[in-house]
């Protein structure tokens, strides 16, 4: 298990910006998958990105392709998701999540979670 801390959520405007952090203090960090899932209220927690250990594979889910960015600096071992572009369908709370092993799109693999940063997007 691996302990994860969100921050970064808040009110925004559609139309406007956040970054998503996600840190932690594992040592091997770099040697995590990581990902952003979100759960809106009502609805099954949905995939929204995901990036492999060195950050040279990115996934993205096709509502945030072109608007989201996920990156990683392993050097603070931290995870980000920067979000443009917000929408009032991407309110939701966001959780960073963490697997050994490749990286996938599904949560179901990710073994490690954060506590989860609400987003609400005003229209």
């Amino acid at each position: 298990q691996v302990h994860l801390v969100e921050s970064g959520g808040g009110l925004v405007q559609a139309g406007g910006s956040l970054r998503l952090s996600c840190a932690t203090s594992e040592p091997t960090f770099s040697g995590y998958a990581m990902g952003w899932f979100r759960q809106a209220p009502g609805k099954e927690r949905e995939f929204v990105a995901t990036i492999s250990q060195s950050g040279a594979i990115k996934y993205y889910a096709d509502s945030v392709k072109g608007r989201f960015t996920i990156s990683r600096d392993n050097a603070k071992n931290t995870v980000y998701l920067q979000m443009n572009s917000l929408k009032p369908e991407d309110t939701a709370v966001y959780y960073c999540a963490a697997r050994r092993g490749i990286v996938t799109i599904s949560g179901g693999d990710f073994g490690s979670w954060g506590q989860g940063t609400q987003v609400t997007v005003s229209s």
